[in-house]
C-alpha cells in the first residue's frame, strides 16, 4: 500500500472522527468509553495545532484519509514543556501494514525539530502492536500502570514507554526554540 503522510487539516476531521469512533468502540487504544462527536474532535484538533504541536495524516493511492498521528503536552505544567506525548490512530484496513510506524516516525522528525528533548507513548491496555512499533523506532519501557483502565468488561494495563530527541536531557535545552516558548518562566 502506498501512502502519503500530510499534515492534517480541518476537511479531514470527519475521517478523523470516524478513525477515532472505531478504536474507542473497539479498541482499548483510548480508554474514552463514549466517542466524541464531530463538534468535540474539531476542538481538540484546534487547541493541539492551535499550539504549534504537529498533527499529522495518512492517506492512501486514492487520497483516503487511512490513519493520523499527533503530539501533544504530556502534562501542562511548564517544567514538561520539553516532553510530548504521541497518540496514534488507523483505521481497520490500515493495520498491521508499517502505516502506524511511518506516522511515528514522522511524529519523531517534526517534534526533534521543533525542539523537544523526550517523547512519551502512553499505550492503553498495553497493546502488543503498540509496544512493536514504539520499540522498532527506538522507545525503550519505562513501566507498567496495572490495572489502570477498564473496558469492554475488563482491566487493561497501561504501558509507558519513551525515547529522547536530540540530545535529550544531555544538554540543557535552548530556551529559543519552540517549546521554550510554551510558557513564561
Amino acid at each position: 500500500m502506498t501512502i502519503r503522510i500530510r499534515n492534517a487539516s480541518p476537511s479531514d476531521l470527519p475521517a478523523i472522527t470516524e478513525i477515532y469512533r472505531d478504536s474507542v468502540e473497539n479498541g482499548v487504544a483510548s480508554y474514552e468509553l463514549t466517542p466524541p462527536d464531530l463538534g468535540e474532535m474539531t476542538k481538540r484538533f484546534e487547541a493541539i495545532t492551535a499550539q504549534g504541536y504537529p498533527y499529522v495524516a495518512a492517506e492512501d493511492e486514492t487520497g483516503r484519509l487511512i490513519g493520523y498521528a499527533y503530539a501533544s503536552a504530556f502534562r501542562t505544567r511548564p517544567a514538561y514543556r520539553w516532553l510530548v506525548e504521541d497518540s496514534i490512530y488507523l483505521s481497520p484496513e490500515a493495520r498491521g501494514k508499517g502505516i502506524g510506524k511511518a506516522l511515528l516516525k514522522e511524529l519523531l522528525a517534526r517534534c526533534e525539530t521543533l525542539g523537544f528533548r523526550q517523547m512519551v507513548a502512553v499505550i492503553g491496555g498495553a497493546s502488543p502492536a503498540s509496544v512493536s512499533v514504539h520499540k522498532s523506532l527506538g522507545f525503550e519501557m519505562t513501566g507498567t500502570l496495572k490495572g489502570t483502565g477498564f473496558k469492554h468488561g475488563r482491566w487493561l494495563d497501561t504501558v509507558l514507554m519513551q525515547i529522547a530527541l536530540g540530545d535529550g536531557a544531555q544538554t540543557l535545552p535552548d530556551m529559543a526554540a519552540y517549546p521554550g516558548s510554551l510558557f513564561a518562566g
